[in-house]
């Protein structure tokens, strides 16, 4: 599938699910430190809010528990996160290759995930902070996705129309936010089938982040 004639100037890149693979890692991450409220949640708890940010992610599954969130929750599961995320994160085989093709592009980083997860990732994936021209995280914005603020900010932090940008997102609520702020969406089937994000409105979906450059072909 290739997207020909199309004047995209920017790329706006979801982190979690798009580049490395951490859904398994926050998850532990998060099951830990919710035992530790008294809150003993499963693993399938978490997907209802896969990509809203750690304050819904954790605070969800609390509230679906009974137990109001704290931001104490988060904060203990990012210290978590840190000491378990050397081990465990995986890179997708086709991230390097895609940003190394897709450099003459303008890039940015549009993550609902705090700073310090970003932080983690990008270290432990070997991402240099310099490959994005631009970079949003949950403290840049007041609204997460399924809002747009997130891909709306890092477009304009490009310098470019949220309509010359293309948004990549592997969840629901980043396929969302990513039509709502105009730009052209294309999900990852890393956690939801291609037909969920379809129909949430993404523009088109592939497997994974290697097939990016050959999509985007200039026409």
């Amino acid at each position: 599938m290739e997207v020909h004639g199309m004047d995209f100037a920017g790329i706006l890149f979801d982190m979690d699910g798009v580049l490395v693979d951490s859904e398994p890692v926050i998850t532990e991450a998060a099951i830990r430190a919710l035992r530790e409220f008294g809150v003993f949640a499963r693993e399938e708890d978490f997907k209802p809010f896969t990509g809203m940010g750690e304050n819904r992610f954790v605070g969800g599954v609390a509230e679906k528990y009974g137990k109001p969130f704290v931001p104490e929750m988060k904060t203990r599961a990012y210290e978590i996160y840190g000491q378990i995320v050397d081990q465990h994160l995986k890179v997708y085989a086709g991230t390097h290759g895609a940003l190394r093709a897709l450099a003459g592009y303008k890039l940015a980083l549009a993550s609902s995930a705090d700073l310090v997860k970003v932080r983690h990732n990008l270290r432990v994936a070997n991402i240099p902070f310099s490959t994005f021209q631009a970079m949003v995280t949950a403290e840049d914005v007041e609204h997460k996705k399924p809002d747009p603020a997130i891909f709306l900010k890092a477009a304009e932090k490009l310098g470019l129309p949220s309509a010359r940008c293309v948004a990549i997102d592997d969840a629901i609520a980043g396929v969302q936010a990513g039509k709502a702020a105009g730009c052209y969406t294309i999900g990852v089937t890393t956690a939801f089938p291609a037909e969920t994000l379809l129909r949430a409105g993404a523009d088109c979906a592939i497997a994974e982040i290697g097939e990016l450059p050959a999509l985007l072909t200039r026409g």
